[in-house]
């Protein structure tokens, strides 16, 4: 079964910050030095070196049948995850500190202009290392366990930091290295963790495998008449960050975030060993596990997650005309009406998302009879707009006879942005934000703000706002008293300069600060801004010091590398 990709990694993060906090300027030897031909064979062979997605378009003729597939698949998000060195989000494929990149127009991927001279492809972000001419092999096609022992012992040999890429679906940059993964899935109904001699009741548990993506595991709860928490978009790694940094989604409110729901984990530590990990044995690494972020602290070749009986869901869809006059007097009067029955929504099991011109709201607890008596205000307005004479509004109040049915119509129509390049910021907007008239008020003005800066601002009613902690999660406790998490864009084109994307992060920044200014210091570390003030504070709270200490003892020489994922201890 393949677990894992691990990867050499140099670079990618220079333009992000010049002092890393995990010592990327250690010294690293020259790599004739390091006996490559003896870790091939460690690996049974399967070393290769990565090129960039869209390379056959520069180094063969941009009407050759590579070219041509490459051009056909920039946008789709399921043969990116597929690809070695395919991103959904492209500014991981480039090195943003000096521009090198093998990128097409994302808006027009047909458009034979980024491949003309003096345009070139060059390797970017996308591992390649090269001395004096000769190229060597970057990546490992994990299979097994001692694979991912073999690159650990290499990689101290050599200084080499190593990083996971699970999916590509990333938004921090944090899996800038090439590599797909199988699949594989396994149902427990009545799972115990390993080691617990006096455990608690068995429960449903479904185990899944690293590279497993959200759109596989909801089919696979579905035949098993179960239901899982996971992410919006199809392509989300099930086990990488989406899960080590907290994980949120539509069912959330109700049903927790996604590293509440961990039974256990069988990973690689960067000492070579594998482990199993749950709340009998290693309890500090799986604390660790549950919320420091993906690419830390171990290599995760498996994890069990609780598998809870399938559910009923009443749906919400509402759809407002996009706004070709700027004029957002419907998308405040929409917000103003999601802010006003927010708390009220929330205990009653509402869960979801809104952006200026949509509404998606799920209720797997109540009935249909209660759950269109409970959004009358959002269906009301509808009706009123639409007697207004606006036209184009649309609103669906419907059941669904569990998750997955209704995953499967939601993502037809909203998908993650695909093959863009861009900059993102995010907030937890806490409960005590909705308790006044004024409050409600400063955070619908505060969106709308933000919204106008960068179009494209995505509410996320996805906080455990009904469930408590177990106080065996390391994300910030800010989750637990938040309402939504907010998150913002800011895109840039394949030729943007070095100025425009520094630019854009900034835009992306200025446009939370709406928000930070109203809200206390908590973001949601996969979907944040990448300069986050305060980033230790906002990502984990008072978890921070105990997450260093962690990270000291099972990774002392910083193997495994990444942005924003603890001070160097060295």
């Amino acid at each position: 079964m393949l677990f894992a990709r691990l990867v050499h990694f140099i670079d990618t993060y220079s333009f992000l910050a010049v002092q890393s906090p995990l010592g990327l300027g250690h010294a690293i030897p020259a790599s004739q030095a390091l006996d490559w031909d003896a870790l091939r064979k460690e690996v049974g062979g399967r070393l290769f070196q990565s090129t960039p997605f869209a390379e056959a378009c520069f180094s063969e003729s941009f009407n050759s049948t590579e070219c041509i597939t490459a051009r056909k698949d920039y946008l789709d998000e399921e043969v990116r995850t597929k690809h070695p060195a395919g991103y959904t989000q492209t500014q991981w494929e480039t090195c943003q500190a000096t521009n090198q990149q093998c990128l097409l127009d994302y808006r027009t991927p047909d458009k034979q202009d980024p491949t003309v001279p003096s345009n070139q492809c060059l390797q970017g972000s996308v591992p390649g290392h090269f001395v004096r001419f000769t190229a060597y092999p970057v990546s490992i096609d994990v299979r097994q366990p001692s694979d991912i022992s073999a690159a650990f012992k290499f990689s101290k040999l050599g200084r080499i930091p190593l990083v996971i890429k699970n999916t590509g679906h990333d938004y921090m940059g944090r899996s800038s290295a090439p590599g797909s993964l199988a699949l594989w899935m396994s149902y427990h109904p009545a799972f115990v963790p390993d080691g617990c001699h006096v455990p608690a009741a068995p429960r449903s548990a479904i185990t899944l495998g690293a590279g497993v993506q959200w759109g596989e595991a909801y089919a696979f709860a579905e035949k098993h008449n179960v239901t899982v928490v996971g992410g919006a978009d199809k392509t989300v790694g099930a086990v990488g960050g989406w899960l080590q940094g907290g994980g949120h989604g539509a069912l959330s409110n109700t049903m927790g975030l996604g590293v509440d729901r961990v039974l256990q984990y069988k990973v690689v530590t960067p000492d070579g060993q594998h482990r199993v990990v749950n709340e009998c044995q290693h309890e500090d690494l799986f604390f660790a596990l549950r919320g420091g972020g993906g690419g830390t602290f171990a290599v995760v070749t498996e994890a069990t997650i609780l598998a809870s009986p399938r559910v009923t869901l009443q749906t919400l869809i509402l759809i407002l005309p996009k706004s070709s006059s700027g004029d957002s007097s419907l998308t405040k009067e929409m917000w103003t009406i999601l802010a006003d029955n927010s708390l009220r929504w929330s205990r009653v099991g509402w869960g979801g998302f809104s952006m200026a011109d949509v509404v998606v709201l799920v209720n797997p607890i109540l009935g249909a009879a209660e759950a269109a008596e409970s959004v009358a205000p959002l269906t009301e307005f509808a009706g009123r707009v639409g007697k207004q004479g606006v036209e184009g509004v649309q609103v669906s109040v419907r059941e669904f006879g569990s998750w997955g049915g209704f995953f499967e119509v939601f993502s037809r129509d909203f998908v993650a942005t695909i093959g863009s390049s861009l900059a993102l910021a995010s907030r937890l907007v806490p409960k005590s934000s909705f308790s006044t008239p004024s409050r409600r008020s400063s955070l619908v003005n505060a969106l709308l703000s933000a919204d106008a800066q960068t179009p494209g601002l995505i509410m996320l009613m996805t906080a455990p706002a009904s469930v408590p902690s177990s106080g065996l999660t390391s994300v910030t406790e800010a989750w637990r008293s938040s309402m939504y998490h907010v998150t913002v864009v800011a895109p840039w084109n394949w030729n943007a300069t070095k100025e425009e994307k520094r630019a854009r992060y900034a835009d992306a920044s200025s446009a939370i600060d709406n928000l930070r200014r109203i809200t206390p210091d908590a973001a949601y570390l996969n979907e944040a801004d990448v300069y986050e003030p305060n980033y230790q504070v906002a990502f984990w709270g008072s978890h921070y010091p105990e997450l260093l200490r962690i990270k000291q003892k099972y990774d002392p020489d910083h193997l495994l590398d990444c942005w924003h994922c603890g001070e160097s201890l060295l």
